[in-house]
């Protein structure tokens, strides 16, 4: 099997480019979707076995391929055995190593997704909300706004209000919205003033839930990333899953 069995251009292409870990972790989780609905398909005669085997064999080289081209360590430094060496044992150690360092990862992930998003409480999300109702009004109804600007502020509105649904607020969203109405304020016109002050009271509400979130979790201001680590302490990462060509030499 080769990549596209695994991913569609389309997929690739909506893989976040500034977060690595990110983009390997979802690179994974569609990755093995699709030899999970291959193999399901496979008979259980030889021929689905060997059809198994290739699945399973692809999926692994494709996972290290990508793995290499995110800089994602330990795993892009395995290396993919031979076809001739591939075997059952190789594939359930190179998954066992996988889900272990997959769960360090999305745990990490989980962690930097709360330090760069909030915990707003329902009564605050309500005025905000209110705040946005009312930002929408004077967007829509400002004669001095061109239509190309008005479906661009009420688009980022928009996204700052899917966003604001979610259980924790994204601070990028709170940027996004900050930056597009400060940008704008000739656009706004006469209503400029009153857009700002809407914009401010929206900042005011995340920035003081922002400090309580962080106080209430004790965040460390500046702690260092947690290595990520391999299953076994004795033994490199992925070491038996590379086997050398003197191996079958060996009488022992």
């Amino acid at each position: 099997m080769m990549i596209f069995d695994f991913m569609t251009q389309e997929e690739m292409d909506d893989l976040p480019d500034d977060d690595p870990q990110s983009a390997f972790t979802r690179f994974v989780e569609i990755a093995r979707r699709r030899l999970a609905e291959r193999i399901d398909r496979f008979s259980d005669d030889e021929t689905g076995w060997h059809q198994r085997s290739e699945a399973q064999y692809g999926f692994m080289n494709v996972v290290i391929a990508a793995a290499k081209r995110f800089e994602i360590e330990p795993m892009a430094s395995l290396s993919v055995p031979r076809a001739t060496k591939f075997d059952s044992d190789i594939y359930r150690e190179f998954r066992a190593d996988l889900d272990h360092y997959l769960t360090q990862l999305l745990l990490s992930n989980s962690a930097r997704a709360k330090r760069d998003s909030v915990l707003i409480s329902p009564n605050l999300k309500t005025t905000i909300r209110t705040y946005v109702f009312n930002l929408r009004d004077l967007i829509e109804k400002n004669d001095d706004i061109d239509e190309t600007k008005r479906h661009e502020l009420l688009k980022h509105l928009s996204d700052f209000e899917t966003a604001l649904d979610k259980k924790r607020l994204n601070l990028l969203a709170v940027t996004v919205l900050a930056i597009t109405l400060a940008g704008a304020p000739g656009a706004l016109g006469a209503s400029a003033d009153i857009a700002n002050k809407l914009l401010v009271s929206i900042l005011r509400i995340v920035g003081e839930a922002k400090i309580q979130d962080d106080a209430s979790r004790r965040l460390p201001s500046a702690a260092p990333p947690l290595a990520i680590t391999g299953p076994r302490p004795e033994e490199e990462f992925g070491k038996r899953t590379v086997r050398s060509d003197m191996d079958d030499d060996i009488p022992f």
